[in-house]
């Protein structure tokens, strides 16, 4: 069979997973959504091959289950072969399109996809996209809280988790998706199109990825490349770069009262801007400003960004183990009119912790500072007067912070960096220092 080409995937749903019948399809990459497109592929009746350097046994039941299925598994190593006389190799996330993995399919034409465009290819259902370099989890879980106040059935996956391609046979051409989607994800699009698309913000983020911001806020644009007139762009007209994209869409608009600010739970001015851009996004389905007003009053936040976890003899412990960069740590620290005990530090991604130091002067009065390049963080905000601890575990840093803090002060675990030198990820992270506050005598 000759390679699967964009003719082959103008339809959606039924019909497009028809057309992947007996056909040879790679996946490289054996995460969240790597099984989740795999078993949606042996469904649908194609002839898979997956690989990922981790062994059988590190990946664990789920990955096990494919073999059940009849998925053929390449693992504990890299395997270029596994993308050989393939008709469509779809790729995780976390491996980038210059791969020596990938490499050798791309020169010989062989389509390169995503799980987010295949699961939006097997599905029927209009889509909301929400990306940004910050707020996408708290803008996308609120957009479909207030989608929740309509009558269509609404599936919040995406980048926030929940992997498209395990709920594509099963929710229906009527539902609603709300997705999150990430520059990663984004890359490798190519027929997606959201009916509702929106950037939130664009700063310097994943350059050791993309190399330089240009290519980063080129691949958040991909967002809006198959859009058409009929279709709803939203951007943040107070970001410059997301700003800036507005002559990549095709932008009308008005003006809608909807609640007064007082009536937002979620803490800090950036929320703002999410809470405007989840109403622009629920506006477009045609549900009522009251019902929007409802969903905002009741929304309380997601797991992991500002978090509030504990007050302990006067301090309040807050967990953003989301924030993974310098921006989104910065925003946190602006939530906050008390002083800040900060605790800093993992992978920094080649940032400049400079406007991180600027922006703690006057808020942060104690640094603890952990993680591979904790000491960058750490350097940075002493050259701005902050004191500065560094530590060797969160349990350490989380006892310095304690020590530092007076009745009145907030802890705070926004980290700046991403989290796999010492964590699986930013949840696993953040379960670890609730975990730690609420062991706290």
């Amino acid at each position: 069979m000759s390679p699967l080409k964009d003719a082959d995937v103008v339809a959606r749903g039924r019909a497009y997973l028809e057309s992947l019948a007996g056909r040879r399809v790679a996946v490289v990459g054996l995460g969240k959504s790597g099984l989740a497109a795999a078993r949606l592929l042996q469904t649908a009746g194609a002839r898979v091959i997956a690989s990922d350097q981790k062994t059988l046994a590190a990946l664990g039941a789920d990955a096990r289950g494919l073999l059940a299925l009849g998925v053929t598994l390449l693992v504990g190593g890299s395997h270029p072969e596994v993308t050989q006389g393939a008709d469509l190799v779809v790729l995780s996330p976390g491996i980038p399109l210059d791969s020596p993995l990938v490499v050798p399919a791309r020169a010989e034409g062989i389509p390169i996809i995503g799980e987010l465009e295949l699961g939006w290819r097997a599905m029927e259902a209009d889509t909301i996209a929400i990306t940004g370099t910050n707020g996408k989890t708290t803008t996308t879980a609120l957009t479909g809280a207030l989608l929740a106040e309509q009558a269509r059935p609404v599936l919040v996956g995406g980048n926030i988790g929940v992997p498209l391609a395990a709920h594509a046979l099963t929710f229906g051409a009527d539902g609603l998706v709300v997705c999150e989607v990430s520059s990663f994800q984004l890359e490798t699009t190519e027929a997606f199109h959201p009916r509702v698309a929106a950037v939130l913000n664009v700063t310097p983020d994943h350059l050791d990825r993309h190399g330089s911001f240009a290519a980063y806020l080129d691949a958040k644009a991909r967002i809006f490349l198959n859009q058409t007139s009929a279709d709803c762009a939203v951007l943040n007209a107070d970001d410059e770069a997301a700003a800036g994209l507005a002559g990549r869409t095709k932008l009308n608009g008005h003006v809608e009262r909807i609640c007064p600010l007082g009536e937002v739970f979620l803490r800090g001015a950036h929320n703002v801007e999410n809470v405007l851009a989840a109403t622009a996004c629920a506006l477009w389905t045609g549900i009522a400003p009251e019902a929007i007003r409802r969903g905002i009053t009741r929304f309380r936040g997601v797991p992991h960004r500002i978090e509030f976890v504990r007050d302990l003899k006067g301090v309040h412990y807050y967990n953003d183990s989301k924030g993974t960069n310098v921006a989104s740590t910065i925003k946190a620290l602006e939530s906050f009119s008390e002083r800040i005990v900060l605790i800093a530090g993992g992978i920094g991604k080649g940032q400049d912790f400079t406007a991180l130091a600027d922006a703690a002067r006057g808020r942060v009065l104690h640094a603890v500072v952990i993680g591979q390049d904790g000491g960058k963080i750490g350097s940075a905000l002493a050259r701005a007067g902050i004191p500065v601890t560094e530590s060797v575990s969160l349990e350490g840093a989380l006892h310095a912070a304690r020590n530092a803090a007076r009745p009145g002060d907030v802890v705070l675990l926004s980290p700046a960096c991403a989290s796999f030198d010492m964590f699986d990820n930013f949840e696993h992270r953040g379960d670890v220092f609730r975990g730690l506050v609420q062991g706290l005598a």
